[in-house]
């Protein structure tokens, strides 16, 4: 009779729901920085949705919208948000430059995600501490007035043949930057399973 061998991987297992709950919790208590967004003349539901439902899983604190961007309480965002939009404090703050002043305001650095020539590849942004992101519109980005505003800019690096980002995905992958950058500065916790 043979044995099988004694350093054999164990099948992975899904989290069931409780333990995911306990993962997320456990997260939330390594996390100390406010996150923001300012969201600038998005327009397509699909978009706002997915960047919403990023925004609360990232934790983001408060959500300003900026010229004409889609609200989050229109009946064809929640076909991607999926019910995350009550999750999210948000508000129409008017103009880019309006929009800028109240997340200075709150005490946020403000930081455009663009492709700009003094922008600074994203993992070497200025993303310590309270800081508030902000993407542009589909199809032009960052208006210069939201450039103008912000305390830096940044750019997600890209080696494909492709030269941009839908921007629910930028959005996503700069929320995602910004919180493992505070966790990567804290002493591993170990297992949080």
């Amino acid at each position: 009779m043979t044995q099988p061998p004694r350093n054999q991987p164990q099948p992975r297992k899904q989290l069931r729901p409780t333990d995911v709950k306990r993962l997320n919790r456990d997260w939330r208590r390594r996390t100390e920085a406010r996150l923001g967004l300012l969201v600038e003349s998005v327009t397509q539901p699909f978009n706002m949705g997915s960047i919403i439902r990023s925004s609360a899983v990232f934790g983001v604190e408060h959500l300003w919208l900026a010229g004409n961007a889609i609200e989050p309480d229109h009946r064809n965002v929640n076909k991607t948000a999926l019910g995350t939009e009550r999750l999210v404090d948000w508000e129409h703050a008017g103009t880019a430059a309006e929009a800028a002043a109240a997340v200075r305001k709150e005490g946020m650095r403000l930081v455009a995600i663009e492709l700009t020539g003094d922008a600074v590849p994203l993992h070497e942004a200025p993303l310590d501490g309270d800081v508030c992101l902000a993407v542009g519109g589909e199809d032009h980005g960052c208006s210069a007035a939201l450039l103008a505003a912000a305390d830096a800019v940044a750019y997600i690096p890209q080696i494909g043949r492709v030269g941009s980002l839908n921007v629910a995905v930028a959005t996503a992958i700069a929320l995602a930057e910004a919180r493992r950058r505070e966790w990567a500065a804290e002493p591993p916790t170990g297992d949080a399973r």
